[in-house]
């Protein structure tokens, strides 16, 4: 525990300083030049910094069956550790529906704006269906999504029930869902706990699920697909991890 103690306080000293530091210069370029790829570019260098610090590794299984294109990426919750393994793991400029919430935190606000994340006001349905209007213009542009249908991180290995915004944003847009299981966030960072502990994240892909002809109506039957892809890669998952 006292060196992931340590190491924990390295991580958040790094990462603290990489975002105060390279954040606002990262800006102002990327506003300068309309660069909005240098965000991205900066995104991944500060979760790889994290991960180094933390000793966090991962491996990414079925990478290859990602689509070409604009799609909605759709993953279980375990941990706090889960977005940034995913935003480094999954798409080279990885959008994200995130939590109206974290607009609270200035110099992330402002990067997360500029690189095209769109916050959903969970609390106000209008303002929430606003966001999935405008993430699935963002979609049909070519543009790829990142979701966490639960809502919130499950305490067990169950997935919990799955809210509706993010299928119904993948049919406006007739994207592809993409199934995606991940496993060990939980050891790496326990819920209420700022410790973070050096372990080794699985993160598997799914075949797509397309949506290209589904309507709204539809949505109940979208969602049982992917929840039951997204439950057999974890049961997949769970056996390989008893053969070792």
């Amino acid at each position: 525990m006292l060196i992931a103690a340590l190491r924990s306080l390295i991580t958040y000293v790094a990462v603290s300083l990489y975002v105060l530091v390279i954040g606002p210069i990262g800006m102002g370029l990327a506003l300068l030049f309309r660069w909005k790829d240098l965000l991205y570019i900066l995104g991944h260098l500060g979760v790889k910094l994290a991960l180094v610090c933390s000793g966090i590794t991962f491996r990414v299984e079925g990478r290859g069956q990602a689509p070409q294109g604009g799609a909605v990426y759709c993953s279980n919750h375990q941990s706090n550790v889960d977005p940034p393994v995913l935003f480094d793991a999954l798409h080279p400029r990885l959008h994200i529906l995130y939590k109206a919430e974290l607009n609270r935190i200035p110099i992330l606000t402002h990067a997360f704006r500029l690189g095209g994340f769109i916050p959903v006001d969970r609390y106000h349905k209008e303002a929430a269906m606003r966001a999935i209007d405008k993430g699935a213009r963002s979609i049909r542009s070519g543009n790829s999504f990142l979701i966490f249908p639960e809502g919130t991180r499950s305490k067990t290995a169950d997935l919990l029930p799955f809210k509706k915004g993010g299928f119904i944003m993948a049919i406006k847009a007739q994207a592809p869902i993409v199934p995606v299981a991940i496993t060990g966030g939980r050891d790496a960072m326990r819920r209420g706990s700022l410790l973070v502990y050096p372990v080794h994240i699985r993160v598997r892909v799914g075949a797509p699920i397309p949506t290209v002809g589904l309507t709204l109506d539809q949505r109940d039957v979208l969602i049982a697909r992917t929840r039951a892809a997204m439950a057999a890669l974890l049961e997949r998952g769970a056996e390989m991890e008893q053969v070792r």
